[in-house]
């Protein structure tokens, strides 16, 4: 088992946690660590883009000018792609960009994210994370205490003080455990973690 060293809001080390290895210590899947990362940033995508082709342009249903002796280009129809106004060559038409990855598939990609920031220092734990009231200046006290600045901070349950807290600081995210994704672990330098969301974690996922 992996032992990291936990903090309290000051940053001074208060004891050691161990890590269960079938959660942060597996054989990392770049493959599928890619894969969790292309289909979430492909799921957030409308879909709804549109164009008209020149079959769909109103218009156009008339040769131009005749076909010879005008010293023109031939033209069949105003609403060719080469007029303006007229339809777009291969228009974007509404599509569904979602891809699908099994639960077994999503469940190693984000354990082998997580066991690659805990081999790189990059998994901090904190003793608790509570706040009486929402205070920006707070909570940016707390991440220099800590010595980090692009961080994702996950705690077990949805804390409103601590959302409210961290939500106009540049580089830093809140987030639970049960929404923790592959995507947020990998964009942020370091991840921030209480310890009952760490044991949140291994209970589902181990």
């Amino acid at each position: 088992m992996s032992t990291v060293k936990v903090y309290n809001t000051d940053g001074k080390e208060v004891g050691q946690l161990e890590l269960a290895d079938s959660v942060f210590g597996v054989e990392i899947n770049e493959h599928l660590v890619h894969m969790a990362v292309v289909s979430q940033l492909a799921n957030k995508r409308q879909g709804t883009q549109s164009a008209k082709t020149r079959s769909e342009v109103s218009g156009g249903g008339r040769k131009p000018w005749r076909q010879k002796g005008t010293g023109h280009a031939r033209q069949g129809s105003t609403r060719s792609p080469q007029w303006t106004g007229g339809g777009v060559v291969f228009a974007p038409k509404p599509r569904d960009y979602s891809i699908k990855l099994n639960k077994k598939e999503k469940q190693l990609a984000l354990k082998s994210a997580l066991t690659s920031k805990v081999q790189d220092n990059k998994f901090l734990v904190l003793e608790s994370l509570t706040m009486d009231a929402p205070k920006t200046s707070t909570f940016a006290k707390i991440m220099s205490n800590l010595e980090v600045h692009k961080a994702l901070v996950v705690t077990k349950d949805a804390d409103k003080n601590v959302v409210l807290s961290a939500r106009n600081i540049p580089d830093v995210k809140t987030t639970m455990s049960s929404t923790l994704n592959v995507f947020d672990v990998l964009k942020y330098d370091t991840v921030v973690i209480t310890k009952d969301a760490v044991a949140a974690i291994e209970e589902v996922y181990a």
